[in-house]
């Protein structure tokens, strides 16, 4: 939250409060279900048979079972943005301001969607970047929205590669690195990589770069250096930190919030054929993916029902979003935009990147210094569409 004021302390601006959400460490109690779950020897995203896609229904549903146990339990039915925007007022309120700022990213843009619709005048500054649509909470938000834009991402990512062939040599065109990853992914999947490192962790590793482009130099490295010289120390250690190796807590807490937020269907077969419409056009995502919210199907906490996210009481926002933004399509940010007449909507043409700013785009992160300072947005313009664009900032180059 931006902009806020301790009570009796009239020499003292604290420009920025921040706060864990509930289940998140260090709060009380914490949401830990199973520490070791995103580990090595996971059956492999992918089914090749009906035993192996058993194991997954029987991996997700053991998972939302164990977080829905002991003194944790009770919490999983507090956990929706109906209650972190409650733990926003309750915060506003304690500090004895009448207004705040609040700054979010990616799924905060969708709490702060619910606060700014329930305390409309409590909103005095506002910034979303990477905007979730309201109207796809939680299964196609989460999951099938996502599938199609980061396989196509995963593809921008192979053509920088081949731009970069003299240093990755991984092959001079798209089509040439897709045939090495491909030939990788099979090499692990008969013999894991290090002895850990199989499908599953080569994807979970990996499909960090369609997210944001600033990994690429790194996991170029590691991705050549694995060919090339066998590296599987360096892709372990990735690994290991990118998916906070031996602790699920971040996990935990993000399925509390959106397998509670909104209904998600419980029926199996309608998981399974939507996720090989989509694995048609996204084979190395749509499985994976699948599993990651699988849990939700039968997680122990009802669905509430979701806010109808309504702005037009809100004095401003400025809103923020990369048009090949993966996690959070471009969509949701011409739907926020729609619902809040009073904001101003920047658009990014072909940034793939996820909840970014503020970053190295002087464009974007001008734009939010000014709004912040005083208030003013681009101004706003007819039609569904964005009323400024920043050209993107230029592509990472290799590492060294």
């Amino acid at each position: 939250m931006q902009g806020a004021r301790l009570p009796g302390d009239a020499g003292a601006a604290y420009d920025w409060v921040g706060f864990a959400r509930r289940g998140l460490s260090p709060s009380t109690p914490a949401l830990t279900c199973e520490p070791g779950y995103f580990g090595y020897d996971r059956p492999a995203y992918e089914p090749a048979s009906a035993a192996e896609e058993q194991a997954w229904l029987d991996r997700t549903a053991g998972y939302a079972q164990a977080c829905d146990t002991g003194a944790q339990s009770a919490l999983l039915d507090h956990m929706k943005a109906t209650d972190t925007a409650a733990d926003i007022e309750s915060i506003r309120a304690a500090l004895g301001v009448g207004k705040l700022g609040i700054y979010a990213h990616s799924y905060g843009t969708y709490v702060a969607q619910v606060y700014a619709t329930l305390h409309p005048h409590r909103i005095r500054r506002m910034v979303l970047d990477s905007n979730v649509d309201p109207r796809r909470l939680w299964y196609d938000a989460a999951d099938f929205d996502q599938d199609v834009p980061l396989e196509g991402n995963l593809l921008l990512w192979f053509d920088w590669l081949a731009a970069h062939d003299d240093a990755y040599h991984l092959g001079a065109t798209r089509e040439a690195v897709r045939q090495e990853w491909d030939k990788q992914v099979a090499t692990v999947s008969a013999a894991p990589a290090g002895g850990v490192i199989g499908p599953d962790e080569w994807a979970d590793l990996f499909l960090v770069a369609p997210c944001f482009q600033a990994s690429w130099p790194l996991l170029g490295t590691a991705f050549a250096g694995w060919v090339h010289n066998g590296d599987s120390v360096t892709l372990k250690g990735l690994f290991d930190q990118l998916m906070q190796y031996g602790s699920d807590n971040t996990y935990a807490a993000l399925l509390a919030e959106v397998c509670t937020d909104a209904p998600w269907p419980s029926d199996w077969p309608r998981w399974k054929a939507d996720t090989e419409a989509a694995a048609a056009l996204a084979p190395s995502t749509a499985w994976g993916n699948t599993w990651f919210n699988a849990p939700c199907r039968t997680w122990g906490a009802k669905a509430g029902a979701p806010v109808d996210i309504d702005g037009p009481k809100v004095a401003g926002a400025l809103l923020i979003g990369e048009t090949l933004d993966a996690a959070t399509p471009f969509e949701g940010s011409l739907e926020v935009r729609a619902r809040f007449p009073r904001s101003a909507l920047i658009a990014v043409p072909g940034g793939t990147s996820n909840g970014a700013t503020p970053g190295s785009n002087t464009c974007v992160d001008a734009r939010i210094a000014a709004y912040l300072t005083t208030g003013a947005l681009p101004p706003r313009t007819p039609g569904r569409h964005a009323d400024l664009e920043c050209t993107a900032s230029p592509l990472p180059t290799p590492a060294g």
